[in-house]
């Protein structure tokens, strides 16, 4: 059957993901069905500028599909995470801060696949930042076979105790399948009552670059 699905809103998805393809197939599997749903939605690519693990899969599947693809790296790490060729546009910066900045710059949403430090560390940033009203970019987990019941459990747990308001678990959505997740993605709207507006987002971050350019 021919996909009669409408034009995506997004134009643009950050994709934070493994250095590795971790020890289950499935986890390959999922970022190559997601590099395959961006390109059935018409949908480029940022990601965090590798091209081994999972960041490899779903940005050479994006490439492949004719689509953009963004990589945003530090150049300390270009050694380390790309290996061969690499794909589309790749973006050396100075730091791992400037990396973050850039990919959020680019992006009009975020999803997370398996991954480790790094990978929890960028979602939770923009979770933060989500949190904080810095942002109202939707934030996907790709909870591929129940990979982030722990972390959800976790963030029930600190929003019972009181250390998250109880509007908190509605900043970002969690589906097991690329699809599902992009489907509710599309649905998503932001709740009110942001503390600070994107213009001094936006500010700030032209600040640290500017710092950062002469420091």
């Amino acid at each position: 059957m021919e996909n009669d699905m409408k034009q995506s809103k997004f134009k643009n998805i950050c994709v934070f993901c493994g250095s590795s393809t971790g020890k289950k197939s499935i986890y390959k599997e999922a970022a190559i069905e997601l590099g395959r749903e961006l390109v059935s939605r018409k949908i480029d690519l940022v990601y965090g500028g590798g091209s081994i693990g999972l960041m490899g899969l779903v940005s050479q599947e994006v490439h492949n599909g004719g689509h953009h693809v963004l990589g945003v790296i530090p150049k300390t790490l270009m050694p380390r995470e790309i290996t061969g060729e690499t794909v589309g546009e790749v973006k050396a910066v100075a730091d791992m801060h400037q990396r973050k900045a850039e990919m959020a710059k680019h992006s009009d949403a975020f999803i997370a696949l398996p991954g480790g430090y790094g990978t929890l560390e960028e979602l939770l940033e923009v979770t933060a930042w989500a949190y904080l009203g810095i942002h109202d970019k939707p934030v996907g987990l790709l909870n591929v076979d129940g990979y982030y019941n722990s972390l959800l459990t976790f963030i029930d747990k600190a929003v019972e105790e009181g250390f998250i308001c109880s509007n908190a678990p509605k900043i970002f959505v969690s589906a097991p399948n690329a699809k599902e997740l992009l489907n509710k993605l599309e649905g998503y709207f932001p709740s009110d009552g942001t503390v600070a507006s994107k213009l001094n987002w936006e500010n700030e971050e032209l600040d640290y670059s500017q710092d950062s350019s002469t420091g």
